[in-house]
């Protein structure tokens, strides 16, 4: 049974702007933000899943977005440093509760920025770690040393896929969807070259996030709207799962961004 952590929303909102989706002038609606992130918790439960539940904090309203708490392997938690000042104080909160769940905490130097499953996914036989936006690569050097694992370092050149979650979701098949204009062409050659059988996203269909999803087996989910990926997995064997997301997307993250597993492998390599 695979283990995930979930923030209740009760303190989301948008009350700073620190990516390009983000506008204090277009607030979340909070009973439609309720029943979206109600929606995704049952359709993680019914999954085979165990769903974790980390409560949330007033002025931390990003909170919501586990992924971007540490990235978990085994037993170990790296927790992350936040680029921004405004989701700084996330990190400390979330390492606590890990710990308190039986994981070792094992912290990056300060001066690294790194912002967990956000930027940092496993596919076949090495993680990808995306950069520039929110982590620094240099973190991805140190992310290695800890794991003894390939680290594949690629660079995000689209502020609107800041993170490497909101743009690239690997496959257990080994293939991925991406959406390649979101990468420099070094990047996209790193991707084309690791692995096999690759989904392109059409632009449409990448800016409502559908690479911001949650695999769980031959289980997908997935935000809704996204009609060619979708025909495309179920060729593939794949069962979809789409939900509205409407009022997180709002603050630039949808299914991926909610869900943070524990662990993301149980081995590095």
């Amino acid at each position: 049974m695979r283990e995930l952590l979930l923030c209740p929303p009760d303190h989301y909102g948008i009350e700073y702007e620190i990516n390009p989706w983000m506008s204090r002038a277009r607030g979340a609606d909070t009973p439609l933000v309720k029943a979206q992130w109600k929606g995704l918790f049952d359709a993680l439960s019914k999954l085979d899943t165990k769903v974790h539940l980390i409560p949330g904090k007033e002025r931390l309203p990003d909170m919501v977005f586990t992924a971007n708490a540490g990235l978990t392997v085994g037993r170990r938690f790296i927790p992350s440093n936040f680029r921004h000042q405004e989701r700084a104080g996330e990190a400390p909160l979330f390492a606590k509760w890990m710990e308190e769940h039986g994981y070792e905490i094992v912290w990056l130097p300060e001066n690294l920025y790194f912002e967990g499953e956000g930027d940092a996914l496993f596919g076949g036989d090495a993680l990808f770690c995306g950069y520039k936006f929110r982590t620094d690569i240099n973190s991805h050097r140190a992310v290695a040393d800890l794991l003894g694992c390939l680290v594949i370092s690629v660079e995000l050149v689209d502020p609107r896929f800041y993170h490497i979650d909101t743009c690239f979701c690997p496959l257990p098949d080994g293939g991925a969807m991406w959406f390649p204009a979101a990468f420099d062409e070094y990047g996209q050659r790193a991707i084309r070259d690791r692995l096999q059988n690759l989904i392109d996203v059409p632009e449409e269909e990448a800016a409502g996030f559908c690479c911001n999803a949650v695999v769980l087996d031959r289980d997908i989910v997935l935000p809704d709207g996204a009609k060619t990926v979708i025909r495309q997995l179920s060729d593939r064997g794949y069962t979809c799962h789409p939900l509205p997301m409407s009022e997180f997307l709002k603050a630039g993250g949808a299914c991926k961004c909610l869900t943070m597993h524990m662990p993301q492998r149980e081995r590095a390599c």
